[in-house]
């Protein structure tokens, strides 16, 4: 399976991308996505082989998605919450005074 593949950036939350094939009209595309999604922002255009691989996502899945529902939601890596619960002096501890 070769999918043409565009990938557009959300302007809402930063690592959140939208796959979609070429051919696929954005209108097509659930409402409901779009307004979660917000303006999409192209940001490359792909060749997707089951081969390939990708840094974030299986390519599997995305091919999958891709084939089933007509496009993939690609969302942002959650942060490391263990810095958050460390206290001050441990996160300052290095910083030049």
């Amino acid at each position: 399976m070769k999918v043409m593949c565009s990938i557009y950036r959300s302007k809402r939350k930063d690592g959140m991308y939208l796959y979609v094939p070429r051919k696929k009209d954005m209108s097509e595309l659930p409402e409901a996505l779009m307004q979660f999604f917000g303006k999409p922002e192209l940001s490359m255009d792909l060749v997707l082989t089951p081969e390939r691989k990708l840094a974030r996502e299986d390519i599997d899945i995305v091919l999958r998605n891709l084939e089933e529902q007509g496009y993939h939601l690609q969302m942002p890596p959650q942060e490391d919450e263990y810095l958050v619960h460390l206290p001050d002096e441990l996160l300052y501890r290095n910083d030049p005074i």
